[in-house]
Order: C-alpha cells, then structure tokens, then sequence
C-alpha cells in the first residue's frame, strides 16, 4: 500500500446539543509505516543521550523526520528518516531493518550509514569516513539525498546553537577539533547535496554553513 495514499471522506456530522449541523471532509493519511518507524527508532535509541547535548538521543532523528517532511511527504522516506542512525549507533542491523520495513526504506537507510573502518581510532579514520560519506551522497538518489539532508541540517543547527554559546571552543566537542577539517566536511556535504538546492531544507544548510565558516559572515 502507498504510505502517501490519502482518503477523503464525507462524514455528517449532527450537532444537535449545539444546534448545528454540518458536512466536513476529514482527510486521512495512512502513517502506519512512519508510526512503526518512530516507535522502532525510540525502542533502539532507548537510554541514548545526544553526544555532550544533555537531552535524549531520539530528539535527533525526531528532528530529521521534521526536515524530511518539509520536501516530501513519502512515508517510506519519512520512516527511513526516523531510522538513519539505528544501524549505525545502535544494535540494530541492517537485516533488522529490511525484515521489518522492506527493501525500500533498508536501502536509504544504507545510503545514510557509516561504514566503519577497523583497526584505527575514530580520530584517524575521520578523512577517511567522511569523504566516503560525501562520495556515497553524492552517487546516492534523490530520495537518499533527502534523508542525508534532513540528518545533516539537524547536526548543523545543533552546532551552530552551540556556536552561539560557545565561539570556537564549539570544536572542542567534537574528537577532531580543528575548525578547517570540518569547513571542509559541511561544504563537501553541500556540493554532495546541491541537487536540493531551492528547498528550504537545503537553503538553510547553505546558511548555517555560512555562518559557521565564512570569515566575512557571523563569525
């Protein structure tokens, strides 16, 4: 069943207490998919606080499913959003996934997911992963787009929010602190995304980078 089928239904609905009556159409939009999602994601992320934030993990890819829905109403797509972070930062696999949510929603969640490297510390593998990442994006579809998208604006507004407390030493949360490597990271995401260039989502990510980053701008 398409998640974004929507059904409209007369229903008469008879106010005699209050002395009217009236026909309205009730608009009904099948969420089963994303309600499962939303659900999965809080079970898997149960306990998770958000890295130096102080407020429960979940808050992140409840926001992702908020950017998400600003440039697609697609379920599928919406659910994959809510799930984006499940493979990579929880015991959850990937089978996981594709048993419980189908191929779709397995394969844009695969799209948005960390391979990690062995043998080295996160901090040695940094370039590594995330030029990977920008290279997965950049080959990824449309739709893959959007959900990376929706994950990277909710990490840029959470930075910048710091940014704002916080100046530079913003970097000092982060395992690898110099300003310059994460310049680089962020505006490679935004050429790996600038097919969404025009949306509100995209627009803001531009911005956000921008004032992070450009010596002529807030900083």
């Amino acid at each position: 069943m398409n998640g974004n089928r929507v059904i409209y239904k007369w229903l008469g609905l008879d106010g005699v207490a209050q002395g009217w009556k009236k026909n309205v159409i009730l608009l009904y939009m099948d969420t089963s998919i994303l309600d499962k999602a939303i659900v999965f994601a809080v079970n898997a992320h149960k306990g998770g606080e958000r890295r130096g934030k102080g407020f429960p993990y979940i808050v992140h890819p409840m926001e992702a499913v908020a950017i998400a829905a600003t440039m697609t109403g697609d379920q599928e797509l919406l659910a994959a959003a809510a799930l984006h972070d499940t493979v990579e930062d929880t015991d959850v696999t990937m089978e996981d996934i594709r048993r419980e949510f189908g191929e779709r929603v397995a394969s844009l969640v695969t799209a948005e997911t960390e391979i990690p490297i062995e043998n080295v510390t996160e901090e040695e593998s940094w370039h590594i992963r995330k030029q990977a990442a920008i290279d997965r994006i950049s080959a990824a579809s449309h739709e893959a787009k959007m959900v990376a998208l929706s994950d990277k604006l909710s990490n840029a507004r959470a930075i910048y929010r710091d940014y704002l407390q916080m100046g530079d030493k913003v970097w000092d949360l982060f395992r690898v602190k110099n300003v310059a490597d994460h310049e680089w990271h962020y505006r490679g995401l935004a050429r790996a995304l600038s097919s969404l260039k025009g949306t509100f989502a995209y627009n803001e990510f531009e911005e956000l980078i921008s004032k992070l980053f450009d010596k002529s701008g807030s900083r």
